[in-house]
């Protein structure tokens, strides 16, 4: 696992419990930062936090707050909340998503589609919005990551509208970037198919399947997502912003 060097930074990552949230406030954690997690429920965020103080050390840095990234009073709480625990707000980690959506498009409700863009697109620009408002960039440097997907590049049978979705934020990281230089950074990761519950319906019936598709001859972990995450929230790519990386182990390429 690479470190950075996240020291006197606080950062906010949504939907930290598990998967890609958990493994990138890991990283953050063993580099140096305070970080707040935040999950729909107080004590999913609460449990994590401590497993994650325990497992880096560090007690302390890390708390877990109940926030629905479709809410915008959570968005604002949180960030307020981390200002005041920790004295600035510094990285935003938009990386909370759903999924609830299989078919073609034209057979799927109004309402599936608007729960998928309301946490995949709506979220993660209301909660940049509150970062911001809390004083992200204020302190340091500021810096956004968005959790996007390499389903957002090309056509694919079945979850049209999650890559869609996907897509969106793809070009609202382009947006965001342009609107907050130059006090915020604000980038995308895209990864392909990794190991959490999320994508398991790609993977877990056939782990050995998707890893032949992938030029590099495994599925992706969620550590793999974290490095690229903090790479691009770390100060040292301070002249990196509206990128996209794309983190599949070369299946966009197969």
């Amino acid at each position: 696992m690479t470190t950075y060097d996240f020291t006197d930074r606080t950062a906010v990552v949504t939907g930290g419990t598990r998967g890609i949230g958990y493994a990138t406030a890991e990283l953050l954690l063993r580099s140096g930062a305070n970080v707040v997690i935040t999950s729909r429920r107080a004590e999913a965020a609460e449990a994590a936090a401590t497993s994650l103080a325990d497992t880096t050390g560090a007690t302390g840095r890390v708390v877990g707050l109940a926030g629905h990234v479709a809410e915008e009073d959570a968005a604002t709480r949180v960030c307020a909340e981390a200002v005041s625990r920790f004295g600035s707000l510094d990285i935003l980690i938009n990386n909370a998503g759903t999924n609830p959506a299989f078919g073609p498009v034209t057979e799927q409700s109004r309402a599936v589609m608007q729960k998928v863009f309301d946490i995949n697109v709506t979220g993660p620009a209301v909660w940049a919005g509150a970062a911001v408002r809390a004083g992200l960039g204020d302190k340091n440097p500021g810096a956004i990551v968005n959790v996007s997907s390499i389903g957002a590049l090309f056509i694919e049978d079945g979850i049209g509208v999650y890559n869609a979705s996907k897509s969106a934020i793809m070009h609202l990281t382009r947006q965001m970037a342009h609107e907050l230089a130059p006090s915020v950074r604000v980038n995308s990761v895209a990864p392909g198919v990794v190991r959490t519950k999320l994508s398991e319906a790609l993977w877990k019936e056939d782990e050995d399947a998707a890893a032949s598709v992938t030029p590099l001859g495994r599925i992706g972990e969620p550590a793999d997502i974290a490095d690229a995450i903090c790479f691009l929230a770390a100060p040292s790519t301070s002249w990196i912003t509206g990128s996209n990386l794309v983190i599949d182990g070369g299946q966009i390429v197969n």
